[in-house]
């Protein structure tokens, strides 16, 4: 029988760093959650080769003496758990640190060469310790300001076996772009700085506004495009930015989720991001924001992962519910502005000279030439060119009322509150398709269609659709589904929340689920691959978001078959009931795939087009 045996102390210390430091950004993202912890305000961070080569993170926050620095290097030491919570009655999950001081940096140093240099604040020196690979090189004083300085160097270099999985120099960057990313996010009230090389990529500095941190590190147009979230619900608080749903991405890598000031990537939060802004992008399409939910230490735990990146929140049903709802609102009391400016690309393509030769086809028709023929002295040749001119007159007639027309109303004069309208005065049609309408600020182009479709979309939900669509449809003969043990157990937990959305359903044996009724609008459906998706979706995202989706799918197909179509002619006064209309309905500057509604043209920019600025 094999023996049991303690393991060496070495190979404990490899085996917590593979827990931990997995590629360079698990120690860089160690690193720098420790300077946040230590009360820096400034944050230096420099890689080279990606940080394969050396990782190196500098603060200025408390430091630490010799004897804290030699213990900070002891496994299982730490300076973030206060006496409080030690001990049987203590309660370790109301940690409100990023990590524990001592956990990462004896883990780091057994797979690297470490140099830890620390002064405490109102010290006269600082302190030096190196460790290479879990062995201590060199110890002394070291000269450097109030603070402290890591780096770290030839990462895995005695562990061949792990060195070898990890990737180009260029991916590892990536990753530790990222990181820094996020942590400079969670924070705005820390200056970052970070270099690759010799190339600085963030400078930022400290007590910026939350919005203006996330759109200089995120895109800055996303300031533009984007509404500032800022609500409270109980013991919750949602704050971040936004993205207007006509501001999207075609991956979800720019949606970037912080609980309590950590950085995370959950599947609740990002099926709850999915759920908010469901009817308003494809499902191709993710949206843009930086989300950011404070709620109590103990109704979160942060201690699922290593490293920290996943959570579990007690009351997972209520987080999710205050995001979707947080979101919808602001999204709601933004949308006014969802795509007022053009695309940059369109406005270059606007022609300021004729496109062919502006005499051809018309040179019998000018009026100098009608001028010429009048002239004539000679009575018969006048009266001859009375004939021709008649002729020409009617030649170039008929060639300008060839030309394509357009309904337009007459340029009167804008209303003393034309203000109150954003979405200004309608004053024609171009291919029966677009409305055009004129601002007290520049000159606006709708698309009926897509707009009027989100009109009626918003009307039928108002006017309580949902709960029709969702209106059981009981099953003559109840249908037995057959799936996976798992699957059925995620089924099973949601049944109640199922049956208020129309679907009754009940556990029948350890592997089937038996369906009494369908929502009445997915009659048609196969109650088979219906059950399916939404277990798949259970397991996916950890709520059931799918179901929900699809009334909204009928909802919506049911707004497109009602609205107003491309091509069809309208009025002025049916174009400015629903200029009108759309100013008053929530999210109406996007149709129910994420496309903008209108846009805006503003004045300058149609003097810019005109050479006039």
């Amino acid at each position: 029988m094999p023996e049991i045996r303690r393991l060496p102390e070495n190979l404990v210390n490899r085996i917590a760093a593979g827990e931990v430091v997995e590629r360079p950004a698990s120690a860089l993202k160690e690193l720098v959650e420790n300077a946040i912890d230590s009360g820096a305000s400034r944050i230096a961070v420099k890689i080279a080769d990606g940080g394969l080569a050396r990782i190196e993170v500098t603060d200025d926050g408390c430091g630490m003496s010799p004897q804290e620095m030699a213990l900070a290097l002891e496994r299982h030491a730490t300076s973030k758990l206060p006496e409080s919570l030690i001990g049987e009655e203590g309660a370790i999950e109301r940690v409100v640190s990023l990590g524990f001081r001592g956990e990462a940096l004896p883990s780091i140093a057994s797979v690297a060469r470490l140099t830890l240099e620390s002064r405490p604040q109102g010290e006269a020196e600082g302190w030096k310790c190196v460790v290479d690979h879990g062995e201590i090189r060199e110890e002394g004083p070291a000269a450097l300001p109030p603070g402290t300085r890591v780096r770290v160097e030839n990462l895995f270099g005695n562990v061949p076996a792990r060195r070898k999985f990890l990737r180009t120099a260029r991916s590892e960057y990536a990753a530790c772009h990222d990181v820094v990313r996020r942590l400079a996010m969670a924070r705005p009230d820390i200056a970052f700085s970070f270099e690759h090389g010799e190339r600085r990529i963030l400078a930022l500095q400290n007590g910026q506004p939350l919005a203006s941190r996330v759109s200089e590190i995120v895109a800055r147009e996303l300031a533009a495009n984007g509404v500032e979230i800022d609500l409270e619900r109980g013991t919750m608080r949602l704050t971040g930015i936004a993205g207007l749903p006509t501001y999207n991405r075609g991956v979800a890598d720019h949606q970037y989720l912080f609980v309590n000031g950590r950085p995370v990537k959950d599947r609740l939060l990002s099926g709850a991001v999915r759920g908010a802004y469901a009817d308003m992008l494809a499902r191709d399409r993710h949206a843009v924001l930086a989300l950011f939910i404070e709620l109590p230490a103990e109704e979160v735990d942060v201690n699922v992962h290593p490293a920290k990146t996943e959570v579990r929140f007690r009351d997972a049903a209520a987080v999710r519910g205050f995001i979707v709802s947080g979101l919808r609102q602001a999204l709601a009391t933004g949308d006014k502005r969802s795509a007022q400016a053009p695309d940059a690309a369109a406005m270059g393509r606007w022609q300021t000279e004729p496109a062919g030769d502006p005499n051809a086809g018309a040179q019998a028709a000018s009026p100098d030439a009608l001028q010429s023929i009048f002239s004539g002295r000679d009575w018969s040749r006048a009266q001859g060119g009375v004939r021709e001119a008649s002729q020409a007159w009617r030649g170039y007639e008929r060639d300008v009322m060839a030309a394509p027309q357009g309904r337009a109303e007459e340029a009167a004069p804008l209303p003393e509150d034309a203000a109150e309208y954003p979405l200004g005065i309608a004053r024609g049609q171009v291919a029966n398709t677009y409305i055009v309408a004129e601002a007290a600020d520049g000159l606006v182009l709708v698309d009926q269609h897509a707009a009027h479709e989100r009109l009626v979309l918003e009307r039928l939900r108002a006017a309580g659709a949902g709960d029709s669509v969702a209106r059981a449809q009981a099953l003559l003969i109840p249908e037995v589904v057959e799936l996976e043990e798992t699957a059925c157990d995620r089924l099973e937990q949601a049944t109640e929340k199922l049956g208020e959305l129309g679907l009754a359903i009940e556990r029948f044996g350890p592997a089937a689920m038996l369906v009494r009724s369908v929502p009445h609008s997915l009659r048609k459906s196969d109650p088979r691959k219906l059950l399916q998706d939404i277990a798949d979706d259970f397991a996916q995202h950890g709520e059931a978001l799918l179901l929900g989706e699809k009334l909204d799918l009928v909802l919506a197909t049911m707004a497109c078959h009602g609205s107003v179509r491309a091509g069809r002619v309208l009025s002025v006064t049916e174009m400015n009931a629903l200029l009108r209309e759309m100013e008053r309905t929530p999210r109406s500057g996007q149709c129910n795939h994420g496309r903008p509604t209108w846009v805006k043209l503003k004045m300058e920019d149609v003097e810019k087009l005109f050479g006039r600025h």
